[in-house]
């Protein structure tokens, strides 16, 4: 389990991360992430991309994303101070420095619950095979929907009535509606998937000519992709109206570059980034579409994208990654 000054590192940082919002926080969280591959890729330490931006201190699963999530639910369904109104719960882009301290708290509140998730995670069968981060933050998002907005999983039950579980009224109440509809989701997805493969390919081939020892280095084809990708959201916090309808591709960039490590093939990823888009969408369906609340879809396709890539390309499970 973690120790003391880990889960004090993780309190402090999910309170910067909820003043920021939950947007802002995450755009930072890539930064360092990418800051942290190149690091690694130069010979250097391992320090900022597992502790900083994917570990206990700013991670997406504490200070660096979900901090900020969970506030914004606490804000607007139980404190009714969130900038946006009560009805603003999935406003994960305003700020919440201007709320209170306690809001502040229960993001802080929030980073440690998750912090002390991930090995809890690590540790139960089958379920472990996911990626323990998305999963870590599918649990406390799913605890804090039902004490601060009294909802289940799936949200409110009026719309799912309306339109059905998997329903959007024709996108009037998806996530992300301009990426929504089905071939423009799948042809980005291949094509983030390639890329993020091609990424992958590359950094593996500098690794291998640069001799790295660090722990952190196998975790740099995997995760480069998903921090560029985490960066350019930025457009999406900065922007307004049609400037603001840039595609949210982390999940999509990361399954692939899964893909890529288990087949070294770009085909194979290009279609997982089809898979990431999938999984993604199907998140979003199930749990962010008909709440009060941010349920974040990108975390919930990683999970669901890995744990299928883990049973697919696992020697302990079909192993086919064997035939590449």
């Amino acid at each position: 389990m973690p120790g003391s000054e880990t889960l004090f590192l993780a309190f402090v940082g999910g309170i910067f991360g909820a003043s920021l919002g939950a947007l802002w926080a995450f755009c930072l969280c890539g930064l360092m992430t990418l800051f942290g591959c190149g690091l690694i890729l130069a010979g250097g330490s391992d320090f900022l991309l597992l502790q900083v931006g994917l570990g206990p201190i700013f991670g997406p699963h504490a200070g660096g994303f979900l901090a900020g999530v969970v506030a914004s639910s606490y804000a607007s369904g139980f404190r009714g101070n969130h900038p946006g109104g009560p009805e603003a719960g999935k406003d994960i882009l305003s700020p919440l420095i201007g709320t209170s301290w306690d809001v502040l708290v229960v993001g802080g509140l929030a980073s440690l619950l998750s912090v002390l998730l991930v090995p809890v995670v690590a540790a139960i069968p089958i379920l472990n095979q996911a990626d323990h981060l998305a999963l870590a933050i599918l649990m406390v998002t799913f605890i804090s929907r039902f004490f601060f907005q009294k909802e289940g999983l799936f949200g409110k039950a009026l719309t799912r009535k309306q339109f059905g579980l998997l329903g959007t009224n024709s996108y009037q109440i998806s996530w992300l509606p301009w990426m929504a509809p089905w071939p423009r989701l799948l042809v980005l997805g291949f094509g983030v998937g390639g890329l993020s493969g091609g990424v992958a390919k590359l950094c593996l081939a500098a690794m291998a000519t640069g001799n790295l020892t660090t722990a952190g280095a196998g975790t740099v084809p995997i995760i480069f992709g998903w921090g560029f990708s985490a960066m350019m959201l930025t457009c999406l916090q900065l922007g307004q109206g049609k400037v603001a309808k840039v595609p949210c591709t982390h999940c999509m960039a990361l399954v692939a570059a899964l893909g890529y490590v288990y087949t070294n093939s770009l085909i194979v990823a290009a279609l997982c980034g089809t898979l990431g888009a999938l999984t993604q969408e199907l998140g979003a369906r199930l749990f962010y579409n008909h709440a009060h609340d941010h349920l974040d879809p990108p975390a919930a396709g990683i999970a669901m994208g890995s744990l299928i890539l883990s049973f697919v390309f696992k020697p302990e499970w079909l192993n086919l990654s064997a035939w590449f």
